[in-house]
């Protein structure tokens, strides 16, 4: 049986330090396993994409297993989707066995709207677990109305295409990730911006702020497409 989560990616690690431990969904990115999982993914953005080349990514094994997963979410989505909801519950017995709060992160690398995909017994994993705590980036326009899982967190983040959507997401109180090439700045566009490499736990960050990031991976500190802004 395939493994669909993993703690093993040493971000989502650095919760447990501040009570909580975070399981991870990694599909392959982009469109590395012939299905397009970022959809809305600028051409900066793809080529610097940590799930492409940094990290257990150039392993080969860790490639093909996301790409398996891949294959497998597109390709047979009802058993796909009834081996995460039992992955999940062994993950929240996990963690509360070992004293912390499970918090879930199923688009490590990918881009997936799952407030839209059913389980059995409910409209979508959050509403099958209330009591549970998820959260992704996105840079999907308009996920969030009026009927979004309220167990459910996300940070809108930017790209070199999608400046009027970074504004639009500020002005309406909502929280951006933007990547920096060596400081982050105290503040951009008026909003305060708070230093999002101590913790992947979004879900806790303060409303209204930039969630500053650091590139990494040599394509990324040497962006020149504008993915990666200066500090200044």
């Amino acid at each position: 049986m395939m493994k669909l989560l993993s703690i093993a990616n040493p971000k989502l690690l650095s919760g447990e330090g501040r009570g909580y431990r975070t399981f991870g969904l990694s599909l392959a990115p982009s469109t590395m396993s012939g299905y397009n999982t970022c959809p809305m993914a600028s051409p900066a953005c793809k080529l610097a994409c940590l799930g492409k080349e940094s990290g257990r990514a150039h392993c080969s094994n860790v490639k093909a297993a996301r790409i398996r997963k891949t294959l497998f979410f597109f390709e047979h989505r009802d058993a796909f989707m009834a081996q995460l909801v039992s992955d999940i519950r062994y993950a929240i017995r996990n963690a509360t066995n070992a004293g912390l709060i499970p918090a879930f992160r199923l688009n490590v690398f990918s881009d997936i709207r799952w407030e839209n995909i059913p389980v059995e017994g409910a409209e979508n994993v959050m509403a099958l677990f209330p009591n549970a705590i998820f959260y992704d980036y996105t840079k999907l326009p308009n996920r969030i109305d009026a009927d979004f899982p309220r167990n459910y967190s996300l940070t809108f983040s930017r790209s070199e295409t999608n400046d009027a959507e970074v504004r639009r997401t500020m002005v309406m109180g909502g929280n951006v990730a933007i990547v920096f090439r060596k400081a982050l700045p105290a503040f951009y566009l008026g909003k305060p911006v708070i230093d999002g490499t101590l913790t992947d736990l979004r879900f806790t960050d303060p409303k209204g702020v930039v969630v500053g990031l650091l590139a990494k991976g040599k394509v990324a500190k040497n962006d020149a497409l504008g993915f990666v802004l200066e500090a200044a």
